[in-house]
């Protein structure tokens, strides 16, 4: 059966030779990071710190360091958690092969969290001065938990039944917070923590907050899964873990985790919001300070054989990447049936997953839809953009299944030239603008602020796709010009300057013959061969540092009945802007204090 406590969970892997530990002095700030970022680059296994600098406890990292370590941790499990997310779907499925259901009814058994009096969370207390002071990137505001589970339960129906989990940013330290009394909770919009906030603050109340570390893996998994509100994730988290999760229910404030490592708890204050940040996070750049709810903290308890565990967020992939695929493992039988005509989406993780949504739909309007131009495809567009998390994605770019029954949503280059073959730039660009956006996003006009871009393609391929950029010369000032992919230029453009039309300029410049007018997308940016040299780069590029509404022009363009489009090359200027956060970047010094760790003798060495 799963595990039951992080402890359990680090003896097996070890026990199977997929954990290693590093018995010397390790400083929490900035060098565990380190270390975790390269040993899952290098598809290393799960680390133990034994021994953290300033700190009692040890710490661990990479327990989801790569899908196969994933699956080995779930493995008794995975099977079970699919067929009760199919079951979900189609109810009538598990009545026309109950033999491939036998296993539902423990699941279902397990999804009951368990009320119980006491638990190993209660044995000991602690002050967040003492927990271990993680520190990501140089210029973090402050220590943070990177694996938090945020526990709250609903104001107005206390709980397990009304409660929600998730992983919100938690800072620990720093910043304008009293030391040992506060913590800054930092949660985005589209969160479960929001409606609960909201109705306290309706009901001129407080809102009580446990925030849990470590416990069952599947605890960690559950508090990311975005499942649909009034969804338990303590049930999921049961179903995952296999066995129901042991909760201490209090009077008049909400239950803890009886199985965690930590516990830290509080109340949110009323009308106070401090700084909070900056932070590296998930797009690869720093999110930076702005004002957030502060919980005051009451109370930090641990079991006695406490463990932190811990991740690092920055440019993708890292380890948090694996959730990601993950959830689409389990969760994408149930796509079809929460938007009637979508195939598959996928939330693109090298590009910050928000910025870039790609989608297979079906183009199913046929005796209205004679000339073969996106319909339907528009109605489910609409229909993803308006589900929880994605609906803060800023491009959207969505294919018919009928047009290439072997399309694959995964295959991000297949996916691309597909498009790009079909795509009508003066028929297929649907914005929307001044929305939504990913809180952590700094390409918009401001915080959450921002603009959305539907690309819908339809029908025959009407191009093929050029491969080389021989022969290309630009305007004064621009280039070099560089193939990403087929079809798709990255050409070098002056430094970003608000005051001037740049991209205007250039695109006005381009004459009709132009040999570079045979690639149907460009994306201006600071360089080229970065830029083109993988696909990762062209991804992350292109899409965290471009706010489509203010960075899309496109070569004879025209704006006709308030549709805008281009008879020419779509253009997309993705370079630096100055209201942009700046992109992470290691310290030198602390780069070269691992080097010798994985030098010959080291701890480290043959593993990064």
């Amino acid at each position: 059966m799963g595990y039951r406590t992080l402890r359990d969970c680090l003896r097996d892997l070890e026990s199977s030779s997929q954990l290693v530990r590093i018995a010397e002095e390790i400083d929490p700030q900035l060098e565990a990071a380190e270390i975790q970022r390269r040993v899952f680059q290098a598809g290393g296994p799960a680390i133990f710190f034994e021994r953290v600098k300033g700190c009692a406890f040890p710490m661990a990292s990479n327990l989801f360091g790569t899908m196969d370590r994933v699956r080995y941790i779930f493995r008794d499990t995975l099977v079970a958690v699919r067929r009760a997310v199919e079951a979900k779907v189609d109810p009538s499925n598990a009545m026309r092969r109950p033999w491939e259901h036998l296993g539902l009814v423990p699941t279902l058994w397990h999804m009951l969290p368990k009320k119980v009096r006491g638990g190993p969370i209660l044995a000991s207390t602690t002050t967040l001065s003492k927990l271990p002071q993680l520190k990501c990137w140089p210029d973090d505001g402050g220590a943070f938990v990177t694996l938090p589970l945020v526990y709250t339960e609903d104001p107005d129906k206390a709980g397990l039944a009304n409660s929600n989990l998730g992983m919100y940013r938690v800072q620990i330290s720093g910043g304008r917070y009293v030391p040992d009394r506060q913590v800054g909770l930092h949660y985005q919009i589209h969160r479960g923590i929001g409606v609960h906030h909201a109705r306290a603050i309706n009901r001129e109340g407080s809102l009580r907050v446990n925030i849990f570390v470590g416990g069952a893996p599947a605890m960690s998994v559950a508090a990311v899964m975005p499942l649909p509100e009034g969804m338990s994730e303590l049930g999921f988290a049961g179903a995952l873990a296999g066995h129901r999760i042991p909760m201490i229910a209090g009077a008049h404030q909400p239950a803890i985790y009886a199985e965690a490592d930590f516990c830290i708890s509080g109340t949110i204050e009323r009308d106070v919001k401090l700084p909070e940040g900056p932070f590296g996070d998930h797009l690869g750049y720093y999110s930076l300070a702005h004002d957030y709810p502060v919980l005051r903290v009451d109370q930090v308890w641990h079991r006695k054989d406490a463990v932190w565990p811990f991740t690092v967020v920055g440019r993708p992939p890292q380890e948090d990447t694996m959730f990601g695929e993950l959830i689409h493992e389990l969760t994408g039988p149930a796509i079809p049936a929460v938007i009637p005509g979508l195939q598959a989406v996928h939330a693109v993780d090298a590009a910050g997953v928000h910025p870039l949504l790609l989608a297979i739909g079906s183009e199913r309007y046929t005796p209205y839809n004679e000339r073969r131009r996106p319909q339907e495809l528009l109605t489910t567009a609409n229909a993803i953009l308006g589900q929880g998390q994605l609906s803060l994605a800023k491009y959207l770019w969505i294919a018919a299944r009928e047009d290439e029954l072997c399309l694959h949503i995964q295959d991000i280059p297949q996916f691309f030239a597909h498009m790009l073959r079909r795509v009508d730039w003066t028929r297929d660009l649907h914005f929307q603008t001044r929305t939504t956006i990913d809180t952590l996003d700094y390409s918009g006009d401001a915080i959450n602020e921002g603009s959305k871009l539907v690309i819908a393609a339809v029908g025959p391929a009407v191009r093929e796709l050029p491969t080389s950029a021989e022969g290309i010369h630009l305007p004064a000032g621009f280039g070099p010009a560089r193939v990403c992919m087929p079809g798709v230029l990255a050409i070098g453009g002056p430094p970003f300057h608000a005051s001037q039309c740049q991209v205007e300029t250039f695109c006005q410049s381009i004459s009709p013959d132009h040999p570079a007018r045979r690639f149907p997308l460009w994306v201006m940016v600071d360089d080229a061969d970065f830029t083109a040299r993988t696909l990762n780069n062209f991804l992350w590029t292109t899409f965290t540092r471009s706010n489509p509404a203010t960075d899309v022009y496109g070569v004879d363009s025209f704006i006709e009945h308030k549709h805008w489009g281009c008879r020419g090359p779509l253009v997309i200027d993705a370079r630096a802007k100055p209201h942009h956060a700046p992109a992470l970047v290691e310290d030198p010094g602390i780069s070269r204090r691992v080097d010798k760790l994985a030098a010959r003798g080291g701890p480290l060495h043959g593993i990064i």
